[in-house]
């Protein structure tokens, strides 16, 4: 991330978000309300017209040459992510921590966690950005959300926890989306070590892509062109896992691996209709603590 900006990645992400809530009310995964307010003004005018069928399927042809398969891919994982993390409250969870929130909104726009307790923790660019975001657009910060900055990469989540009292005896869920891609592979063990601290029966909901697109671009849709332009925004991948060696890395962190699933898988689950060729290289993991 440059300094004194805002992640790009997490807002073509509010974009994505902001595109499928104009959609046909028949035709959509969800609706996101918020996501638009993130927005630069052209990107929010692009969303508003967006309405109209024809103009969609440009913006859409759009994105997938500038951004080849993110979008499809990251609609489908949004709508797959909500419905893990709603699967967990109701086996329990009494709190929700988003790690790297970016522009995530699910603390307003799901239902489900109005009466629970949502921490987001984010860098600092993005978290102030975000939190005026909110109060300039919807005349407030949300009581349910408490607001924290972090650089993961050189600071300490267990100091942080210990300055705002963190309860690690309630059974938490922790969202990590879009993030660990970004990190060293120590900030990936120090975080992991961080959410092995929680209660029995918290989770983690978590996105990684396969090692194999940092060795060999090519092999996956839009890969070379994504690696290139990411070094452009300085916001370099640097990190990927094995699927097959995923559970039992989380075994040493006493976590269970619960699901893990492709992109092509979720995007197969949520988008069967749409003919949109995505992302190949992205996975969403689901993981309890034993």
């Amino acid at each position: 991330m440059k300094t004194h900006k805002t992640s790009r990645t997490a807002q073509y992400m509010a974009l994505f978000r902001a595109l499928e809530t104009k959609r046909n009310s028949n035709d959509k995964l969800f609706s996101d309300e918020y996501a638009i307010h993130f927005l630069e003004a052209k990107l929010r005018f692009a969303s508003r017209i967006s309405k109209y069928a024809i103009i969609r399927k440009y913006i859409s042809n759009t994105i997938q040459k500038k951004i080849p398969g993110a979008l499809s891919s990251g609609i489908a994982r949004t709508k797959y992510i909500d419905d893990l993390l709603k699967s967990t409250i109701t086996n329990g969870v009494k709190q929700v921590i988003i790690l790297g929130a970016g522009f995530d909104t699910r603390a307003l726009r799901l239902d489900f966690l109005e009466s629970i307790p949502v921490i987001e923790i984010d860098h600092p660019n993005t978290s102030k950005f975000k939190m005026a975001t909110y109060k300039s657009r919807i005349g407030q910060l949300p009581k349910n959300i408490e607001f924290y900055q972090i650089d993961f990469n050189k600071q300490s989540l267990e100091e942080l926890a210990k300055q705002h009292n963190f309860d690690f005896t309630k059974p938490t869920t922790v969202i990590w989306e879009g993030v660990t891609n970004y990190l060293t592979e120590d900030a990936i063990k120090n975080t992991f070590e961080f959410i092995k601290k929680f209660t029995t029966n918290s989770y983690v909901i978590f996105t990684y892509v396969h090692n194999d697109i940092l060795e060999n671009p090519g092999s996956f849709l839009g890969g070379e062109k994504l690696l290139t332009d990411l070094d452009k925004l300085e916001e370099k991948w640097t990190f990927g896992f094995k699927p097959e060696e995923l559970s039992d890395y989380l075994k040493s962190f006493d976590m269970m691996l619960i699901e893990d699933m492709g992109a092509i898988e979720y995007r197969l689950k949520y988008l069967p209709n749409r003919d949109e060729k995505g992302y190949e290289f992205y996975r969403v993991a689901i993981a309890v603590k034993q």
